[in-house]
């Protein structure tokens, strides 16, 4: 391995600095915002939903415990989750900008800066159906994870549904797919007007 390759790897700052001419092959901004901020969205209303049963679940295995007690855990679970997914993009942002570690800054560099005429129709397709089958299936998901967390506490077998099951799990793919391409759509939008 050349000596120049050995002294960039071990130098993040230098390696950065040997790329900042080929910041116009990077897209600017990183993808992820969108995603990540309407997957925290649908993490919020999940947890709001389920914290009343969670509750009561803990509270009747644990009586000692204060309900407030176990709502207030929730709610900091929340605002770890909200940090965590906050540190992630704005380190997937700068390491679009050439700063970080070697693989994230690699990994910044392999994303094409704009999506081609194919690339937008399917991300199109995929938030259409996407959207439209989460929206459809919103709601019993909603109701069948919230339930499962009664049927795990109490090893009731008897009370899962195969059925609500395979509906949950459509709506968090379908929601996932249609986030996803929402992100790509709009950020490669941003990034097109970057470069134009």
């Amino acid at each position: 391995m050349p000596v120049g390759a050995v002294s960039s790897h071990m130098n993040p700052t230098s390696y950065a600095g040997s790329h900042a001419g080929s910041r116009e092959r990077r897209g600017l901004p990183a993808y992820g915002p969108v995603d990540a901020v309407l997957g925290f969205v649908l993490f919020y209303v999940l947890v709001e939903r389920a914290t009343p049963t969670v509750v009561d679940v803990i509270t009747g295995a644990v009586p000692s415990i204060a309900p407030a007690t176990v709502g207030l855990g929730l709610a900091l679970f929340l605002w770890f989750v909200l940090v965590v997914t906050a540190i992630d993009q704005v380190r997937r942002q700068l390491a679009a900008f050439g700063v970080g570690s070697d693989r994230d800054v690699r990994r910044a560099e392999r994303v094409r800066p704009t999506p081609t005429g194919k690339q937008v129709a399917v991300y199109v397709a995929l938030l259409v159906s996407g959207g439209a089958i989460a929206a459809l299936t919103f709601e019993p998901a909603m109701e069948t994870a919230v339930s499962l967390i009664e049927v795990v506490a109490t090893i009731d077998v008897e009370a899962f549904s195969l059925a609500a099951f395979l509906v949950m799990a459509l709506f968090f793919v379908s929601y996932e797919a249609a986030t996803w391409s929402a992100d790509r759509l709009l950020v490669g939008g941003v990034r097109a007007l970057l470069v134009a």
